[in-house]
């Protein structure tokens, strides 16, 4: 992206509330500020409009960013992740796609906050999967919900949780014991009965040797959530909202909800949906192909 004018910062050691202070003094485009700041960037390059795109959406990536406080990463640090997702929104943004900004900001804030968490979080691997990736978002929302939220799950906790997130209760009581303990030194010494017995990383057992196949793995992972944004360009806004709320979303909403959103039969939002989900997967196609990327 060209270069703009810096960004209000938010330092480690404090100062939350006087960045989000100042980051409300930037206004909020109306739709036509948006499309005409857009078209200046798209087709001039203009690093002003850029910047007005990006400050106007400050307050929308840090809202995002303070759903993720409780992973014991620096906000600073997540803020600002989510910050460079939005200006990489900015920059991938056609104003001609009939979407505002902010529906198509939100996929490319939360992935990138979300794979700096997974990043950061731990040295171990984890969260490789989608379902994987979905437990390690959403337990701590969902301990939440049966009260069990400083507290070991059960096993009849752990099944209950399971079957909300369609994963095994051996997974969820995995995640939960990584989540509970975060990262030790892996040279720490074991100490049993008063005497030393070795380090941790003595014990530790390499169970994924095919250290290529993983990094392969998340390059194609990666490329492949890269289709998927761009494939949100050829979706008209209530389209992208529709489907982002009932096949992406961690809590779908009910056809009930969109209907009563948009003023339509339950029937009507239905469709929309069956018709957002076939244009965006032949897009996906088109653009792998395009790429010289086997489909998934």
């Amino acid at each position: 992206m060209a270069q703009m004018k810096s960004l209000p910062a938010l330092k480690e050691d404090g100062g939350l509330a006087t960045y989000l202070a100042e980051i409300k003094k930037f206004p909020i485009l109306e739709k036509e500020q948006e499309y005409m700041l857009a078209k200046r960037w798209v087709e001039h390059n203009d690093s002003a409009a850029a910047h007005g795109l990006v400050t106007s959406h400050l307050r929308l990536a840090a809202k995002i960013a303070m759903g993720y406080r409780g992973y014991g990463l620096p906000v600073s640090d997540v803020i600002s992740e989510a910050n460079v997702g939005l200006m990489q929104a900015v920059k991938r943004f056609d104003p001609d796609r009939g979407f505002r900004l902010a529906t198509y900001a939100i996929w490319w804030i939360r992935a990138n906050v979300q794979e700096y968490i997974l990043r950061s979080w731990s040295l171990v691997k984890m969260g490789t999967t989608r379902s994987q990736k979905k437990l390690f978002f959403n337990l701590r929302k969902a301990k939440q919900r049966i009260g069990a939220i400083d507290e070991n799950l059960t096993d009849q906790q752990a099944e209950q949780i399971g079957r909300n997130l369609s994963v095994s209760a051996a997974d969820v009581m995995s995640m939960d014991q990584r989540l509970s303990g975060r990262d030790g030194s892996l040279n720490q010494t074991i100490r049993q009965d008063g005497e030393d017995s070795g380090d941790w990383q003595d014990l530790l057992v390499d169970e994924n040797s095919d250290h290529v196949a993983d990094i392969a793995e998340k390059q194609e992972a990666d490329v492949r959530r890269g289709l998927l944004l761009q494939a949100m360009d050829v979706l008209n806004e209530r389209e992208a909202d529709i489907l982002a709320n009932r096949r992406l979303s961690d809590e779908p909403c009910t056809l009930e909800v969109l209907s009563v959103k948009y003023k339509v039969s339950r029937e009507r939002i239905r469709q929309i949906e069956e018709k957002a989900f076939s244009k965006i997967k032949d897009r996906v196609l088109e653009l792998a192909k395009e790429k010289g990327i086997a489909p998934a």
